[in-house]
Order: structure tokens, then C-alpha cells, then sequence
């Protein structure tokens, strides 16, 4: 219950999901969490009352002057940033033709330059602390591409998070700030079960039976906040620039 008790945590896209369920273990382990989204009314709904430990706060994850007055909020509240876990992001199903250069454009802004952002403005706060943890999320079509032809974007972003990742750990290393990324397989959130998919239904389907060898072939939430939860905690302290497959072994695949 106490795993990060002391530290301050920033996690984004705590609307619904994984960054919701994360921002809860977290604060369960005793961190204090600045949890963000740009939808606030959902991101209220999810985490309003749920701890005294839980800071709400609307973040555009695009715009830097945001994130900085989301870092400047986080110190003011408790003095110093630990953590930062870079959850949000969004991929929109185009085919590679039929893609614009402007949907390209918002897919790596989405996905890439917003996890660019959050971390050059939380890198001088923990330098000033003498170190700290960021975990990225990627996804697993980071490594495999989109199968289905069905968003270049979104993939080529989360394949570039892997080397920024690297980047970060390399060089920020010296400032005992650890750097790592966590690739999601296919995962079972709120969001699916809004189409009235059940956890069942879509764990049976042939793509997760075949992709997916670890039964029950589908993660949830906790699956992924516990690898954030690892990463970010003291336990990992001589782990950076890893590569944490979360994907019921589809990586071997």
C-alpha cells in the first residue's frame, strides 16, 4: 500500500482506461497524483472524491503552455514532480492512402509531441529533486505496424516514442532520472464496453485467441497500471530505457 509513498506523480489521459485506473493505484500506494485530461467532465466522473491524494486538472497534452502550467500546479501543490507517466493518446482508424497530411500531422502531435512535451517540462523539476522516473506508452503496433492497414499515424508515433524513450534514459541517466516504455497488447477499458463488447466476447475473438497466446488472450486497466506502477516505483531504481511488452506474449508472435 505504500510503494510511492512521498513521491508526486503527473499521469495524463485519466479520463477513462488505463490512466484512470492508474491514477487510483497510485494513489492507493500513496502518491500524490496531478491526474489530467482534456475532457474534464469524464475525468471528474472517474476520479472526483475518490482520495484526498488525487489533484483533478485539465490538460491539453499538444500545448506546452499547458503543460507547464500543469508542472507549475504539481509544485505548488507539493513542491517537487517524481513522476510522470505519458498515458494519453489516440488513434483514429485511416488507411494509408487515404490519410491527409493534416491527420498524419495530428496523429504524431497526438502521440509523439505531446509525450516530447511532458517530458522536457518535467526534466528540470526532477533534476532539481536528483532524479525521477517517466514511463511512456506506446503500443504494441509500435513493433508490428497496424495489421489492418488502419492507422500509419498513430503507429509511426508510437514507434518514435521507443527511440525518444532511449533518448531520455541515455542522456538523463547522469540525473538519476529513469526513462521507460510500456507496450500495450490489446486491452478491455470502458471505452470497448460503451459498444457493448464484453470482456468475453471480444477476449474469444480470433484476433485475440491468435495474437494474444496467454489466456484469457485480453488485458484490462490493472494490467497496465501495475506496469506503470513498477517502473515508477523505487523497486526499478537500476531499470531505464526498457521495453515492457504488457500484451499477453503477442510479442513473440
Amino acid at each position: 500500500m505504500n510503494r510511492l509513498e512521498g513521491k508526486v506523480a503527473i499521469i495524463t489521459g485519466c479520463s477513462h482506461g488505463m490512466g484512470l485506473r492508474a491514477a487510483q493505484l497510485f494513489a492507493d500506494e500513496g502518491a500524490k497524483v496531478l491526474a489530467t485530461s482534456w475532457k474534464m467532465e469524464n475525468l471528474k466522473e472517474g476520479l472526483e472524491g475518490y482520495s484526498e491524494n488525487i489533484e483533478l486538472f485539465k490538460l491539453d497534452v499538444r500545448s506546452e503552455e499547458e503543460w507547464a502550467a500543469a508542472a507549475k500546479r504539481a509544485v505548488e501543490l507539493w513542491g517537487k514532480i517524481d513522476i510522470l507517466v505519458n498515458n494519453a493518446g489516440v488513434s483514429n482508424k485511416c488507411a494509408l492512402l487515404d490519410e491527409t497530411l493534416e491527420g498524419w500531422e495530428e496523429g504524431l502531435r497526438l502521440n509523439l509531441t505531446s509525450q516530447f512535451l511532458g517530458i522536457k517540462t518535467v526534466i528540470p523539476y526532477m533534476q532539481k529533486n536528483g532524479g525521477g522516473s517517466i514511463v511512456n506508452c506506446s503500443s504494441l503496433t509500435a513493433l508490428v505496424g497496424s495489421m489492418d492497414n488502419g492507422a500509419p499515424a498513430y503507429c509511426s508515433a508510437k514507434a518514435g516514442l521507443r527511440a525518444l524513450t532511449r533518448h531520455v534514459a541515455y542522456n538523463f541517466a547522469k540525473d538519476h532520472i529513469r526513462c521507460n516504455i510500456v507496450y500495450p497488447g490489446s486491452v478491455y477499458t470502458n471505452a470497448v464496453a460503451k459498444y457493448g463488447v464484453s470482456f468475453e466476447q471480444m477476449a474469444q475473438s480470433p484476433f485475440a485467441t491468435q495474437f494474444h497466446p496467454l489466456p484469457p488472450h485480453l488485458g484490462d486497466a490493472d494490467d497496465m497500471a501495475y506496469a506503470y506502477l513498477y517502473l515508477a516505483s523505487d523497486e526499478a531504481k537500476w531499470i531505464t530505457g526498457v521495453d515492457l511488452p504488457v500484451d499477453g506474449g503477442a510479442n513473440i508472435m
